[in-house]
């Protein structure tokens, strides 16, 4: 059997109600107008603040209203094992509907394949976080998580994180691939890197001291991962007009 691909691009939908189902995880978030959808036995609409997900395998009709439009993305499974776990329809705070709206942008402009996949693992990592109580998660994982959360600006090593988890470095790594589809390295990427945008964003603090925030002493190495995360420099989400930016990465 070929793998499922990752797509994210922009659709739309017409009235026609449809029903179906595929081996793949969808997210389907508003950019504009409304999409009325039946998710299992949930009912909801996703809208301008309320996004859906639907997990591999889920039966799901919908119809759109006229001059409808939504970031959609097609997941595989392996990539985001924790979707399926994520209420069929989710609230979206200002901070996700401005990445949204980031996305959007970047859709209509054309990125690379790399450039959408971060875009996307962040996207979900985004979620995840507004849902934290996510059940079935492994408690070791959620302390060596809350840890990692919590030393975003300090060095860290897998063997420091084990103490903390009560683990072997194998066995915690195992752990996070089950459950979050990443290593805790990559995952201390991505905290780190959404820290920065979300500091970006604020504008408070100079592009220095916010690589000293997220672990980096060299601006340069900061700008060069950053860079690397989202094709795009930190100054970049700095500019004016950009105002859905985006989230991202952290240290190697």
């Amino acid at each position: 059997m070929n793998p499922v691909p990752l797509v994210l691009d922009l659709r739309s939908y017409d009235r026609e109600t449809r029903q179906h189902q595929h081996d793949y995880h969808q997210l389907v978030l508003p950019v504009s107008g409304e999409l009325v959808m039946q998710i299992g036995s949930r009912e909801g609409r996703v809208h301008s603040s309320q996004a859906a997900i639907i997990s591999a395998g889920e039966d799901h009709a919908f119809a759109g209203a006229t001059g409808n439009r939504f970031v959609v993305a097609d997941i595989p499974v392996a990539l985001a094992p924790a979707l399926e776990r994520l209420p069929a329809f989710i609230e979206l705070d200002e901070s996700i509907s401005h990445y949204v709206r980031f996305l959007q942008a970047e859709l209509e402009q054309g990125g690379s394949l790399a450039v959408r996949r971060q875009m996307l693992l962040l996207l979900i990592e985004l979620l995840g976080e507004r849902h934290e109580r996510i059940p079935g998660i492994d408690r070791r994982v959620r302390a060596a998580q809350v840890w990692l959360d919590a030393h975003l600006d300090q060095p860290v090593t897998l063997a420091q994180l084990a103490l903390v988890a009560h683990l072997s470095p194998r066995q915690l790594t195992a752990l996070f691939r089950e459950y979050l589809a990443m290593t805790p390295q990559q995952y201390l990427l991505e905290r780190r890197m959404q820290q920065a945008w979300r500091l970006l964003e604020s504008g408070d603090l100079s592009i220095q001291r916010i690589a000293e925030r997220v672990g980096y002493n060299s601006l340069a190495a900061f700008s060069d991962r950053f860079r690397r995360h989202f094709g795009k420099s930190p100054r970049y989400f700095r500019g004016a007009g950009h105002a859905a930016e985006g989230p991202g990465a952290t240290a190697s």
